[in-house]
């Protein structure tokens, strides 16, 4: 007898091979592998550029790192570094901490969460990303304020949601496992922010399979559950490291991508984050590691990434 959760990675599978039976011809195109570049923390960028382009990598997550007028990459630079290794942006991870909180009881911080949302946006127009992810309280917090909270994360983000639609980029809801945030922990519960908000420039959702693995019943089911609205899905392996190393089921999700046509989506993007194990792994957007560790995870990530995407395309029912 099976257990529950393979009955469900079964009809995953199943619904997959119909799909590629009834439509080959949409299996042509390959996922759009990115990677998420905060983890490389005060490392050159030209560097992260070099290592990404020799591991066959040409999308990147940028770092949403503009957390004052002074502060974080600039455009022009950015851009001729990545025109030169080849690198286009996916799109730019939004951080979200105490000091800047959609859902703060503190208006000061609030204001700080909208007028950095401002800022990335811009940002992120410009240098050519889809998306910007957006989580709705705070990241490292696990304490709430008060039982206020979502409405005024709804009330922040209603304030500066035009700016998604002015420049044409998609705001995607990150749920977080509940141990790191106070609101949106699963994509049911986005979808039903992003109903409640009710704005056409905040409709999409960016994935995480580690928060998906405490979160969520099935990742697989979850990832369709999303549906057309998953714009990223950010991924490390069961124990937050390079792909391969844990027992992570990434066979079953490259299915349920492609059933969501995710491959014909030119906003779409598979992007790793691995983080490593360990409570808190924030601090490292503000330091070094040392540059072996990285190249490590970004090639053994790609290498396997692909090969089990591979495995699965030539996969007969």
């Amino acid at each position: 007898m099976k257990q529950n959760y393979e009955y469900k990675t079964e009809r995953i599978h199943n619904a997959f091979f119909r799909y590629k039976k009834e439509h080959p011809e949409k299996l042509a195109d390959r996922l759009k592998f990115s990677w998420s570049n905060w983890g490389f923390g005060l490392e050159d960028f030209a560097v992260s550029c070099e290592r990404l382009q020799k591991a066959g990598i040409s999308y990147i997550e940028l770092h949403g790192n503009h957390y004052g007028a002074d502060l974080g990459y600039r455009p022009a630079e950015l851009k001729k570094i990545m025109e030169h290794y080849g690198i286009r942006a996916g799109g730019v991870c939004g951080m979200f901490s105490a000091d800047n909180d959609l859902s703060s009881n503190r208006p000061v911080q609030r204001q700080a969460a909208i007028d950095y949302i401002r800022r990335e946006a811009a940002f992120t127009e410009e240098v050519g990303g889809k998306y910007m992810l957006v989580c709705p309280a705070a990241v490292g917090r696990s304490k709430k304020y008060d039982n206020s909270e979502l409405e005024r994360s709804i009330d922040s983000l209603s304030r500066v949601a035009d700016v998604f639609t002015e420049h044409g980029i998609r705001a995607a809801i990150e749920p977080i496992r509940s141990a790191e945030t106070t609101l949106v922990h699963s994509v049911a519960e986005a979808k039903a922010y992003i109903r409640r908000l009710d704005h056409p420039g905040v409709q999409h959702i960016n994935g995480d399979v580690f928060h998906m693995l405490v979160e969520e019943s099935h990742i697989g089911e979850a990832i369709l559950d999303a549906g057309k609205q998953l714009t990223n899905l950010h991924m490390a392996d069961t124990n937050r490291c390079a792909l391969g190393e844990g027992s992570l089921d990434i066979d079953t999700i490259i299915m349920a991508l492609y059933l969501l046509e995710y491959n014909l989506d030119e906003s779409c993007f598979v992007t790793p984050e691995p983080l490593g194990p360990g409570g808190d792994p924030y601090p490292m957007q503000h330091a070094k590691t040392d540059p072996a560790i990285l190249d490590k995870l970004v090639f053994d990530s790609v290498t396997y990434f692909r090969a089990r995407e591979e495995a699965v395309l030539a996969m007969e029912e």
